[in-house]
């Protein structure tokens, strides 16, 4: 099969699994033990992502510009600014620690 057969087929499983979340239960979505579970689910996948996206480049893991980026966005966070300047921030630090010789 081609690439592009693969990437259709993702695309059906993809759907099909979206429509096949309409088939369950709503009294089983409206336990509060699931509804916990989807909410440590959903803070624990962006953790994760974040955390890769900062620390890894390749099958390496590495110190750089974006480190300097996450941790300005979590101090503009904790100081609860919105975020379009949380997203300045970061892109701030980022380009002066570049600047400074950070990779």
């Amino acid at each position: 099969m081609s690439l592009w057969g693969w990437i259709l087929l993702a695309c059906a499983v993809s759907i099909a699994t979206k429509f096949a979340g309409y088939l369950v239960p709503a009294k089983l979505l409206d336990n509060p033990r699931m509804l916990r579970v989807a909410g440590s689910l959903t803070i624990g996948l962006l953790a994760a992502l974040t955390a890769v996206n900062t620390f890894a480049s390749g099958q390496a893991l590495v110190v750089d510009a974006r480190v300097a980026a996450l941790a300005a966005a979590a101090v503009a966070l904790w100081l609860r600014a919105p975020f379009l300047v949380v997203v300045a921030v970061g892109a701030l630090a980022a380009g002066l620690a570049r600047l400074l010789g950070a990779a």
